[in-house]
């Protein structure tokens, strides 16, 4: 329990990923020390936020409305969607420019060992979205790591047996990377993915 406001700054700064006890305080210290209005702005911009965002209705990203803009906007595939784990990983995407789909978040990857299961992640919210009848094809842009490859398989095993084509996001050597100095997993899969 923090015993003064420092501490409770202190303390809710660490609920950050990968922001440990010496970095909260260095935080802490320069938004009181240098930039108090920095840390008004702030404090003002997580309490709206808080209050306002929500997950979008059909693909469970963040948005301040029912439905985000990404799912209302009549130019987007609605043949193509594509299964994130994060509305980080969606973000990403929507940067490269190069999806012009729609999108399903997970808001998270199966890891039994966590307890996580398919219904705590929306597989069934997921199987029922790409059933519509419009979906024709489901990419699965779920991390390489262990959970996110094992999320991937369970997921394309539901909707294959759905009668749905599922593609995996490809993965391979960097662009303007020399082989010499690529990991030898990443060659690997490239040489297994080639085409």
């Amino acid at each position: 329990m923090a015993d003064t406001a420092l501490d409770a700054l202190i303390e809710a700064l660490r609920r950050l990923p990968g922001v440990g006890q010496k970095s909260a305080q260095r935080v802490a210290f320069h938004l009181l020390q240098h930039d108090r209005d920095g840390a008004r702005r702030l404090a003002h911009a997580l309490d709206v936020a808080a209050e306002r965002v929500h997950h979008c209705a059909r693909c469970h990203t963040f948005t301040e409305d029912e439905v985000c803009p990404v799912c209302r906007d009549p130019e987007r595939d609605a043949r193509l969607l594509c299964v994130v784990e994060t509305p980080a990983d969606q973000h990403a995407l929507e940067r490269s420019g190069g999806y012009r789909g729609l999108y399903f978040v997970l808001m998270g990857r199966l890891s039994p060992l966590d307890g996580i299961g398919a219904g705590d992640i929306g597989a069934a919210e997921l199987i029922e979205r790409a059933s519509d009848g419009t979906v024709q094809e489901v990419i699965l842009a779920t991390s390489f790591t262990a959970e996110g490859e094992v999320t991937a398989h369970a997921l394309a095993q539901a909707l294959r047996s759905r009668g749905l084509k599922v593609t995996r996001l490809a993965r391979g050597v960097p662009a303007g990377s020399e082989i010499e100095y690529v990991d030898l997993g990443t060659i690997a899969h490239a040489l297994v993915d080639r085409r």
